[in-house]
């Protein structure tokens, strides 16, 4: 099918950016590092069950659990639990606009970490627009400096910043162990590094399963935690890791339009304007693989 590709890649950023917005209304009332603990929970088992569906190796070796650890702790655990907490401070379209600063901060960390790559003088400038646009969603004004809407930029920057550092370490530990088995792993592994640090939070271990926490526990796990999953471990065959982080681009926009329409939230212009310094920052980043991609 000729459009199955750029439909996928669509339907990926639409079911990934209106993760934002369930989050956002199920931390209002749930535990935000319990909140992701459970949903790692539910996730992990079902990835892991497509994983034997589909007779993909599932069991590591000794030489696997490197990986698995590294993106359990940093991809799921800690990216998720400041993700979640972060979300409670700010709207859905500034959260998936810093998120996006992702891909370019993983370049930075895979030069620092990883010899073989290279950043070079407009990387580097590509990564200083990447700063720029999250200082500029933060407010750059001096008296909004210490309100929780900042608090939570920052929160969910030091979550990029843990996916990148994640993203690297499992990199460079990569083995032959199936994707799909991959994922389900770090987040089996995961999922009890964000209960413990829920239980040493002092967060309540007991939920108000409201219907708005219920459906958006419903919508995570299965349709962003499953669905989505396979359609990105789909893409990733299709169009490879590098061009697959494009699809962060599209996540402010489906996290603003539902975020604007489900729960009310505003779309202010520094969001805008911070969105578009980071697309530009990507660009520069990844200039050399985006070249690729037009003229293939």
């Amino acid at each position: 099918m000729r459009y199955r590709t750029p439909l996928l890649f669509v339907l990926v950023g639409a079911i990934w950016g209106t993760t934002f917005p369930a989050v956002r209304a199920a931390v209002d009332v749930v535990p935000p590092v319990l909140f992701a603990a459970l949903r790692f929970d539910a996730t992990a088992l079902l990835i892991l069950g497509y994983a034997a569906v589909r007779g993909y190796r599932i069991r590591p070796t000794r030489g696997e659990w490197a990986s698995i650890l590294a993106g359990g702790v940093f991809l799921i655990a800690l990216h998720h639990a400041l993700l979640f907490a972060g979300q409670q401070y700010v709207t859905s379209a500034v959260a998936a606009v810093v998120v996006a600063t992702v891909p370019i901060l993983t370049a930075a960390l895979s030069r620092l970490l990883l010899p073989s790559t290279a950043l070079g003088v407009v990387g580097v400038f590509g990564l200083g627009l990447g700063f720029l646009g999250t200082a500029i969603v933060a407010n750059p004004d001096p008296a909004a400096l210490y309100t929780a809407e900042s608090l939570g930029v920052v929160l969910i920057f030091a979550a990029a910043i843990a996916f990148a550092l994640g993203a690297v370490l499992t990199q460079r530990t990569r083995t032959e162990l199936p994707v799909a088995s991959l994922q389900g792993w770090m987040m089996l592994a995961g999922a009890p590094v964000l209960h413990a640090a829920s239980l040493s939070l002092g967060e309540p271990q007991s939920v108000d399963w409201t219907p708005a926490a219920l459906l958006a526990l419903v919508y995570l796990v299965p349709i962003a935690g499953g669905l989505g999953y396979l359609l990105y471990f789909d893409l990733l065959d299709r169009i490879g890791s590098v061009e697959i982080n494009l699809v962060s681009y599209l996540l402010p926009v489906f996290a603003a339009l539902v975020g604007w329409l489900a729960l009310d939230e505003g779309l202010e212009s520094t969001t805008i304007v911070g969105f578009l310094v980071v697309a530009v920052g990507f660009g520069l980043v990844k200039r050399r693989a985006l070249a690729r991609l037009i003229d293939f």
